[in-house]
């Protein structure tokens, strides 16, 4: 839909776009947010970490009593086999408290769920009742100190003895300890463990094996070893720690075998024969915490603009013309700092929902395939990285915005802040994350190509690239020509959502084939045969190329959310809503212009008449969107017991009221006092007179 004909009184339908955002997991979504209100649930600010620690303990136990953890698991077991509504509740209890919530992730989303998909029934049948119950709780024992994204390459080893058809689980230095763990320093019981699994003199790679670390009493077992990480920057009712294992003795069964198994006599087996597409798989199935971590972080986003929003459209500062202080929320700037962030998160929101939707349709079974992993894979490494940061930036914006008031922590701004501040490395550093997108865009890209055909693709890269320069010039002088004296026109041809798609897909497919002719001169003069030779130098290849290809990454999943936000626009059947997302959709679509300005002039795909008129075309998008704001945030639908920020409530609102009374008051009793200006003023006229 375009806005040729825009409708300036269009309004929006609040319960048709909340439906809309609340996705298809609606009545999972309000159930979870029914929890997150529950005053048992809440951050009490001020707490020590030792309370804070107990009573994220308790609400784990509060959870299970509601019933909130079950959905994930099978059927046969109590639980819902629910994947998609499982994540989707989830994701809501970042409003109640994040220790909270990434405490619970803990226990059933790593821990749980590393015995539910690595394991087999037999596994499933003895130990995940206890996890589902909190009997039994639990650590995700993957990251080591020395070796955080780098999975493949950790030192922990778990080497086999078939005498006594056990597992020996050992760190051998101090690198391998396992670190960062949530439930390690105090409430963990067992943990599952990721190991290199070394049987009959050969390492089979990476493998998880489930491993008691504590009696129910907390006295720590024989051989394993922990330390508490103490205060962190956020997230202190979890009980990060770090474990060790100094050569301890598990059965053979302890091996989460569903990938790959070792028999009495030691010898290995494993449906899938290569190492590195086993490792990816058993990887893999562990994905759903970025999926979890992108719509949480979303969420977060959702409450910082709903608060600053509301607080903007009530804090008045400075007289206006009217000789009334102006609402924040009136001025340009204070427009610009917030409505395109607003943009931004409702795209997020929505590529969430297709993120979740391909998560659930894997995990259920319904397209359960390689390829549907695969991009299932990418999918959550691509958009887990921007929602994350974006969260970041806009709970920092909004505190600001809100200025001394967004600095208390009844305000909830900087405690989000804190807590969230660890999903940018959580589950994948983000710029490890976008890197592997980046080969992914790489591998698609050389497989429209015969196999092996280097040629042609340095072929296809090297045209785009003579296409470009050979017109270069022309085009943005045509441009400029065109839209000389005509702000408008200059803008006209990049609003229709066909053009905006055009420039952000052009954008991912030109840097992708730029990184891919790079590379292949890079190695082009290496003699054949030398495959050292070859392999160092393709290294340094992608080294050099490494910062390109992760902005790449980055400009693709900023398409993809770009898809979703348009896909969703296109399912409403109320005018107006779809009018005021349109406007909001192109917002976001043009922000993203905006901001790579520079590589579309340097490109020649805009002039710089059309760069200049994104801008202007922007600041009359977000004058459009103003009297829209509060209709936009109240769809989020959180309410007062979710927001829990004092300047949210209202209170602001009445102050001003209060004020406004109280000089209307004495102006009407002539009790006002007159301004010296005024008096000056006076005086002057009086003189001229």
């Amino acid at each position: 839909m375009s806005d040729t004909t825009p409708t300036p009184d269009a309004r929006i339908d609040v319960s048709v776009v909340g439906d809309a955002l609340l996705g298809t997991w609606k009545h999972e979504r309000l159930e979870s947010r029914r929890l997150a209100s529950d005053p048992r649930l809440h951050t009490i600010h001020g707490q020590s970490m030792a309370e804070h620690r107990e009573r994220a303990l308790g609400q784990l136990g509060i959870l299970v009593e509601e019933g909130a953890i079950q959905r994930a698991f099978p059927k046969r077991l109590g639980g819902g086999d629910n994947h998609g509504g499982n994540i989707a509740a989830f994701q809501e209890l970042v409003l109640a408290d994040p220790s909270l919530q990434i405490k619970s992730g803990v226990q059933w989303g790593l821990f749980g769920a590393a015995i539910l998909h690595l394991g087999t029934q037999q596994h499933h049948e003895r130990w995940l009742p206890d996890v589902m119950s909190l009997k039994l709780p639990g650590a995700f024992a993957m990251t080591e100190i020395g070796h955080g994204s780098d999975v493949a390459s950790i030192g922990t080893t778990a080497t086999y003895d078939p005498e006594a058809q056990e597992f020996e689980i050992h760190t051998p230095f101090a690198g391998a300890w396992k670190e960062f763990l949530g439930n390690a320093a105090l409430h963990g019981q067992a943990a599952v463990v990721f190991a290199q699994l070394i049987t009959q003199g050969v390492n089979h790679g990476v493998h998880a094996f489930f491993v008691p670390i504590r009696t129910p009493d907390g006295e720590m077992l024989p051989g394993v070893g922990s330390e508490d990480d103490g205060v962190k920057g956020g997230l202190n009712g979890i009980d990060n720690g770090r474990l060790h294992f100094t050569r301890v003795r598990i059965p053979r069964e302890n091996l989460l075998n569903r990938y790959g198994d070792v028999a009495a006599d030691g010898a290995y087996s494993s449906q899938i024969e290569s190492p590195g597409r086993r490792f990816f798989t058993m990887i893999g199935t562990l994905v759903q915490g970025r999926v979890s971590l992108d719509g949480s972080a979303v969420r977060a986003m959702q409450a910082a603009l709903a608060i600053a929003i509301t607080y903007g459209t009530q804090r008045r500062q400075f007289p206006g013309a009217s000789g009334r202080e102006t609402v924040l929320l009136d001025y340009g700037q204070h427009q610009r700092r917030l409505i395109p962030r607003l943009a931004q998160t409702y795209a997020m929101a929505f590529a969430d929902e297709r993120l979740l939707t391909v998560f659930d349709e894997v995990f259920s079974g319904a397209r359960d395939t390689d390829e549907n992993r695969e991009d299932l894979e990418t999918l959550a490494a691509a958009l887990k990285p921007l929602s994350t940061w974006a969260a970041l930036d806009t709970l920092q914006e909004a505190r600001e915005a809100c200025g001394g008031a967004g600095f208390m922590a009844k305000n909830r701004f900087v405690g989000l802040r804190a807590d969230l501040d660890i999903y940018a490395t959580f589950e994948g550093d983000n710029n490890v994350l976008l890197q592997l997108v980046g080969k992914r865009l790489l591998t698609d890209y050389a497989a429209q190509f015969k196999a092996g055909d280097r040629a042609a693709i340095a072929k296809a890269a090297a045209s785009q690239l003579g296409d470009r320069v050979s017109r270069f010039g022309l085009r943005q002088l045509g441009q400029s020509i065109a839209d000389l004296g005509q702000m408008a026109r200059s803008v006209e041809s990049l609003r229709s959502p066909e053009a905006q798609r055009a420039l952000l897909a052009d954008r991912v497919e030109t840097m992708v084939s730029e990184i891919a002719l790079a590379m292949r001169d890079a190695t082009k003069n290496v003699p054949k045969g030398n495959k050292r030779a070859k392999a160092i130098a393709s290294e340094e290849a992608f080294n050099a190329q490494q910062h390109k290809l992760i902005e790449a990454a980055r400009a693709h999943a900023e398409l993809l959310q770009w898809e979703a936000f348009t896909e969703a626009i296109d399912r409403l059947q109320d005018g107006g809503s779809r009018q005021v997302l349109t406007w909001l959709r192109d917002l976001f679509g043009f922000g993203l212009i905006e901001s790579n300005a520079a590589w579309y002039l340097v490109q020649g795909r805009i002039s710089g008449q059309r760069a200049e008129a994104v801008t202007a075309y922007i600041d009359r998008l977000i004058g459009r969107l103003r009297p829209h704001a509060l209709d936009l945030v109240e769809a989020f639908g959180l309410t007062p017991e979710l927001l829990r920020a004092e300047i949210a409530t209202g209170i602001e609102a009445e102050r001003q009221a209060e004020a406004q009374a109280y000089v209307e008051e004495q102006r009407a009793a002539g009790t006002w006092p007159v301004h010296e200006k005024e008096l000056r003023a006076r005086a002057k006229a009086a003189a001229r007179a």
